[in-house]
């Protein structure tokens, strides 16, 4: 028996429905853009409110998204339309269906939901929170049971995933350029032939002599497409590099097992199943299983392509060492800057500067050249350290001339810190008595009319104690000195006869050189800021 409601004129209704690839029992046949599953949703709660004449705003559809996690496009949309009253009544199929994570769940169904004067109704559950019955006081009982069922369902999932992978089927999305999954037969890949000659041409210029960024310049002039332009991905974040081939992708391509007909698979894993971020795997933990397709190259040329890689990899891991290594970057695209070693005149080796994006894409223009001699700028930017350093230390012993001005600043410091302690000891209270009153009445200890009296005054005291921290904290930070840090520092780089990169990068954050040879100094201490020019 469903939910009936007395008063339908008074609400205007939002029809949820949503759908995981895991609770999707029938695979990827579908008869059209949503599945059955959905479709059946979709039937029921429409029934529903067409029998109790209830107004529907609009229905909203999240077909493969998981119930883990609520950063879902349309349900996003629907909380949109809560915000702004124009939805006043959430209808799912089930409790399932509004999410697997069981404390979002009741944090909607106790606090959000009743915050915003929506009601709640879950059909098959029996669910409505807009009267009082059995069914409601064991909601959270029901949210924990889906949440394990999401994490037995990721288990068995991962399960499989593994025992496929060691048996190298492939299960992958989209394969490497240069196979495609196979239109007849489940978890294989084959070779796309337009894809694999130009992976073919990529390791025979490798086979060449030709360098990584070599190969990657040639292909660029041939106007070649890069894997994601071939697979027609339009990506959302668009940098210098965008649609361009890149030293890295060739490398990363010279050295992909797949090409020998191996099946590389779990080269990263999930944090959990409540998470969407993924975590890099060492080698030692890939699953590789060999003789799984048809390879593209010869495991002779594969390994004298990652000898030539090895051996160009430890050449410059010995070149070009210098004093703003890994703190000095482009102002233009903001990449860091590279270095070239020119042969000048008498035989003289001589580093310079020059933007890596100007470098790979010249003749597109993506930025420009940066060409400064790198022994001029590690000059120019010693010169302005370590006059900004004495300035720093004149500053410093005026101040300590006004023995009483210090004291009073002391004291104001302490004082200041005794005041976050406070409010954070009164934060921390005020977010105990926020979970003791949830717990009672998710227990029945009180009244659904207490609760959300006493909620809203704690929520409210909770926003103002979390306002005075954050600026009681941001005020502290900007005031806050730390004088013999800064002066330990400034006087280890002031008394240095030979400077050396750990006093460079305890006080410079980072250092950015313009198209017009100006050099932008950002200190770690907002005491020293500063910019200069060549």
């Amino acid at each position: 028996m469903y939910p009936r409601i007395d008063n339908p004129q008074n609400y205007t209704a939002a029809l949820y429905l949503r759908l995981s690839k895991e609770d999707d029992k029938k695979g990827d046949e579908k008869s059209s853009s949503d599945s059955e599953s959905i479709k059946n949703q979709r039937v029921m709660l429409e029934e529903y409110a067409h029998s109790e004449k209830l107004n529907v705003y609009d229905v909203y559809i999240d077909d493969g998204y998981s119930g883990t996690s609520f950063k879902r496009p349309d349900f996003e949309r629907m909380i949109s339309d809560i915000e702004s009253k124009k939805v006043n009544m959430v209808i799912t199929k089930d409790m399932s269906r509004l999410g697997r994570d069981y404390i979002a769940v009741g944090q909607y169904m106790e606090l959000y939901f009743p915050e915003n004067n929506v009601r709640y109704i879950s059909l098959l559950d029996g669910i409505d929170t807009g009267c009082d019955n059995y069914n409601n006081d064991i909601t959270p009982f029901k949210a924990i049971m889906n949440d394990m069922y999401a994490k037995d369902i990721s288990k068995k999932i991962s399960s499989v995933k593994r025992d496929k992978q060691s048996k190298g089927l492939f299960i992958g999305g989209k394969a490497s350029f240069g196979y495609k999954k196979s239109p007849t037969e489940k978890n294989v890949i084959i070779i796309d032939e337009p894809a694999a000659e130009i992976v073919r041409n990529i390791f025979q210029l490798a086979l060449e002599g030709k360098s990584c960024r070599e190969i990657a310049m040639i292909l660029n002039e041939q106007n070649i497409p890069t894997p994601a332009a071939y697979a027609g991905i339009n990506l959302s974040v668009k940098g210098p590099y965008s649609g361009k081939w890149s030293s890295e992708r060739i490398s990363f391509m010279l050295q992909n097992e797949v090409y020998l007909g191996s099946m590389v698979q779990g080269r990263v894993k999930k944090v959990n199943y409540k998470s969407k971020k993924c975590i890099k795997l060492p080698r030692e933990e890939w699953t590789v299983v060999e003789k799984t397709h048809e390879p593209l190259v010869d495991r002779e040329s594969f390994e004298k392509v990652a000898m030539l890689i090895k051996s160009r990899n430890q050449t410059r891991s010995r070149t070009y060492d210098y004093l703003l290594k890994g703190i000095i970057f482009c102002h233009e695209c903001g990449y860091p800057l590279g270095v070239i070693n020119r042969t000048l005149s008498g035989n003289r080796q001589t580093l310079y500067f020059l933007c890596r994006t100007y470098q790979r894409f010249t003749e597109y223009k993506t930025c420009t050249c940066h060409c400064v001699r790198v022994e001029s700028v590690t000059e120019a930017v010693l010169r302005e350290v370590r006059e900004i350093c004495k300035q720093y230390i004149s500053r410093l012993d005026l101040d300590e001339l006004t023995g009483a001005a210090r004291k009073k600043m002391l004291a104001e410091k302490k004082q200041q810190e005794k005041d976050v302690i406070d409010i954070k000891a009164k934060l921390e209270a005020t977010k105990s008595k926020i979970d003791k009153t949830y717990n009672d009445r998710l227990s029945s200890a009180i009244d659904e009319d207490l609760f959300q009296r006493t909620y809203k005054r704690l929520k409210k005291e909770e926003a103002i104690l979390q306002k005075k921290a954050l600026m009681l904290e941001r005020s502290k930070k900007e005031n806050e000195i730390d004088v013999n840090k800064v002066k330990e520092l400034v006087d280890s780089f002031l008394n240095a006869k030979e400077y050396s990169r750990e006093v460079i990068v305890s006080l410079i954050e980072r250092i950015e050189l313009t198209e017009k040879k100006e050099v932008l100094i950002y200190f770690k201490f907002k005491e020293l800021d500063s910019s200069y020019h060549l």
